[in-house]
């Protein structure tokens, strides 16, 4: 099976659902159901990994520490790219390394989303223009001035605009089971969200 090379960005600040959720869905995610399936990954279809700038520990929101799979440098191709938000994006909006770095993953990826501030760094990077899209309650005005070709979408959770982007924290895993549903279809997105007792939202 050609499984996707999936890279989660993570940086310090970053928020710990907003990336732990996606990961959980995509690496748990299998073809065949059930729990017997998830003792190999003989049918999962996603090889899900976390990038920082540096291979050195990055703090995330609450004080968790978590070490990166890969640096910028050595991180393989990218198929997915999933974009987190956190109280540390707003620094990172300037960072000219970080812009760079997702712009490049961005155009060779197969698809790229964001969870709550995580938009703010693709907007940054140039990569929302003339798109809908959704990032943090609290973020919209910023969002909306880092590119005015910008629509701020406020009633979804997740939206669907080339991009994939959704609303904070828990709703990355909505943004994940419904990439993974764009992807495999309905019957494998619901049978992750039911493995990992997760209520999907319509």
């Amino acid at each position: 099976m050609n499984r996707l090379n999936t890279a989660i960005f993570i940086s310090d600040g970053v928020e710990v659902l907003d990336f732990a959720g996606p990961f959980e869905v995509f690496s748990r995610t299998r073809l065949v159901p059930g729990v017997e399936s998830r003792r190999s990954d003989a049918s999962a279809p996603f090889n899900v990994f976390t990038v920082a700038r540096l291979a050195d520990t990055v703090r995330a929101t609450g004080g968790l520490r978590v070490l990166p799979h890969f640096d910028f440098a050595g991180a393989p191709p990218i198929d997915l790219l999933v974009i987190p938000g956190g109280f540390g994006t707003r620094q990172l909006l300037e960072d000219l390394d970080v812009r760079e770095w997702i712009q490049n993953a961005a155009n060779k990826a197969r698809l790229t989303t964001s969870v709550c501030t995580g938009a703010l760094l693709l907007a940054k990077a140039g990569l929302l223009s003339g798109e809908t899209c959704h990032d943090s309650l609290g973020a919209h005005a910023l969002l909306a001035s880092l590119d005015s070709t910008i629509f701020v979408e406020r009633h979804l959770r997740v939206v669907h605009d080339g991009i994939v982007t959704s609303a904070g924290v828990a709703a990355g895993i909505d943004m994940a089971l419904s990439v993974v549903e764009s992807i495999h279809g309905k019957a494998v997105s619901d049978e992750t969200a039911k493995y990992i007792e997760f209520p999907r939202h319509s």
